[in-house]
């Protein structure tokens, strides 16, 4: 893969700062930890004891460094979230939360909905975060208990998937879809044992909600790019990023980025406004317009880049349409989809990889990790490439074998451990036994696949500290323990999932991921050691301060 490249030297007359006094765990095994390290403008200038530092200091300005003391902290590098949607996450902020902290039932759904369809003026009424397995009743609301919402208007109730949800009739009427409408290809209108629209959807078929003029994708993945107004989406953008700030993580790979994510984080960076680090994975459908521009690797600046290209292979656990051809446990009629068929795929997959760009395709079944496998394989033999570094986002359950094909093709999983504490439990009632497996990170080190651990915000919030904590204890919110004791990893590997390999799976650990001279002076600063303490309590750590290129950028 070719890397992003970045890595001006901060000007000499650059501020110098040391921070001291705190444990630093600087992920990098030249150093292990430290007691200080020194900043020098935006990059990190020297690591080791306090006179180390200052030495360098004096070498570097003759006046004396600013001294910032850390005493009983903890410093840990920025955290990278390689696989999220900041937008999407924004946008839902301002949408009514379903999820089950705030409604049990689908009565109690449709209450929190009418009461936002209640305000003046007949916009989209919207809701997420609802997972059928945690409603009393077990299955999807009803396009008739949406009618219930509303009549004169669109209603959309998303799943905690993000792959689909469910919709009222005047939404499908708008729209043109009824009992005689295909599904589209990668896509379900799904319907009940007489043939009738339920209301739920899927995947491609989320295309209708945005409408004549709005994102279009095909069948390269699930449309959850509704259109507000510009100024509106920059608020999301925003309030979005100051929630990943909070959180301490420093470096984001947005994985879906079509016209309007890329059309918003330009203009938030033309407002110098654009805090965090954004790596953006464009959508496969725009596959050929970036390589006809010239786009052929990671292309940008220390802040705003293009990393690679985004694909689907299959849909979601937790929607029940990951592609499992004998049918789910919970419901046998049931097989979710592949996006693409395998010639296609592979076709797609070779396209991008000949011109140089990474790939990270979204896949949970074994059946769906194995196309995208064999698509890389054969990649890799039309086109040779050392480092092409390809990776598998969620990558929920490979089989072993395909585990040992990972390592042989250099592949990163990209995984997300929140969503087994959020949901473990519903992978098992969905595909039986197999589904303790879910996201077997032990086994990854024990066959020397690099583990790298992302929120997915907003199916999981950005918080790096509970992510580290459901790697290391595989314990969901239910309190239940998914799974065998060799799918649990360490805190150390957790911690560097989250870090030094984020920095990888993004191709930036040569200025990114650790406490190192010369990288950029990203780093988190810590109430208490997730290394030290209990496995229990590392998710009630706080983060107190965030630091972006030598700059605190939150503070608690």
């Amino acid at each position: 893969m070719r890397k992003l490249h970045h890595l001006e030297a901060s000007p000499l007359d650059a501020v110098s700062t040391i921070f001291t006094g705190a444990t630093v765990h600087t992920l990098d095994p030249q150093l292990g930890r430290a007691e200080a390290f020194l900043v020098h403008g935006s990059h990190v200038a020297a690591v080791g004891t306090e006179a180390e530092c200052r030495a360098e200091a004096r070498r570097r300005c003759p006046t004396e460094p600013a001294v910032v003391g850390l005493a009983d902290k903890v410093v840990v590098p920025g955290f990278i979230d390689p696989h999220a949607h900041p937008l999407m996450y924004g946008q839902m902020m301002s949408w009514v939360d379903c999820g089950p902290a705030k409604a049990a039932s689908i009565p109690e759904i449709v209450a929190l909905l009418r009461e936002a369809a209640e305000r003046p003026g007949t916009t989209p009424v919207r809701g997420y975060g609802y997972e059928h397995r945690n409603l009393a009743e077990g299955r999807h609301p009803r396009k008739e208990e949406l009618d219930q919402v509303a009549t004169d208007r669109e209603v959309y109730l998303m799943n905690a998937s993000g792959h689909g949800g469910v919709v009222n009739n005047y939404t499908l009427a708008l729209h043109g879809v009824d009992r005689d409408t295909p599904n589209p290809e990668g896509g379900e209108f799904f319907r009940d044992a007489d043939g009738e629209l339920t209301g739920e959807l899927s995947d491609a078929a989320c295309n209708i909600l945005t409408g004549v003029d709005g994102v279009k994708v095909g069948h390269h993945g699930p449309n959850f790019h509704l259109e507000d107004e510009p100024e509106e989406h920059l608020r999301q953008l925003r309030a979005a990023q100051e929630k990943f700030l909070r959180g301490g993580v420093t470096s984001i790979g947005d994985c879906q980025v079509t016209r309007r994510e890329l059309d918003m984080y330009l203009r938030l960076s033309a407002r110098n406004e654009l805090k965090t680090r954004v790596s953006m994975y464009l959508l496969s459908h725009l596959l050929e317009q970036a390589i006809e521009i010239g786009i052929h690797g990671a292309f940008g600046n220390s802040h705003l880049a293009v990393g690679g290209i985004k694909f689907y292979a299959d849909g979601t656990l937790g929607g029940w349409t990951a592609y499992f051809p004998d049918g789910y446990v919970g419901d046998p009629c049931r097989t979710g989809q592949l996006y693409h068929e395998p010639g296609e795929y592979t076709e797609l997959i070779t396209r991008a990889h000949s011109v140089g760009l990474q790939t990270a395709t979204h896949a949970q079944s074994p059946t769906a990790i194995g196309m995208v496998l064999d698509a890389i394989e054969a990649a890799q033999a039309a086109f040779p490439a050392s480092d092409a570094r390809h990776r598998i986002e969620h990558c929920g359950l490979p089989s072993p074998e395909q585990i040992v094909r990972m390592k042989e093709l250099g592949v990163y999983p990209v995984n997300q451990p929140q969503h087994y504490f959020n949901w473990g439990e519903g992978v098992t009632e969905a595909i039986g036994t197999p589904g303790e497996r879910f996201n077997p990170l032990g086994e990854f080190v024990a066959a020397g696949v690099p583990v790298t651990l992302s929120s997915d915000a907003p199916v999981a919030e950005p918080k790096p500290l509970e992510a580290i904590q459901a790697a290391v204890t595989r314990v969901t919110r239910q309190g239940h323990r998914l799974g065998a004791d060799d799918l649990r990893i360490t805190a150390e590997q957790a911690l560097a999932a989250h870090t030094i390999n984020g920095a990888r799976a993004l191709g930036r650990e040569d200025e990114l991921g650790s406490i190192s001279p010369g990288k950029r002076a990203d780093f988190v600063v810590l109430s208490a050691d997730p290394l030290a303490v209990a496995a229990g309590d590392i998710s009630r750590i706080a983060v107190l301060e965030t630091w972006v290129d030598g700059a605190r950028a939150y503070a608690m």
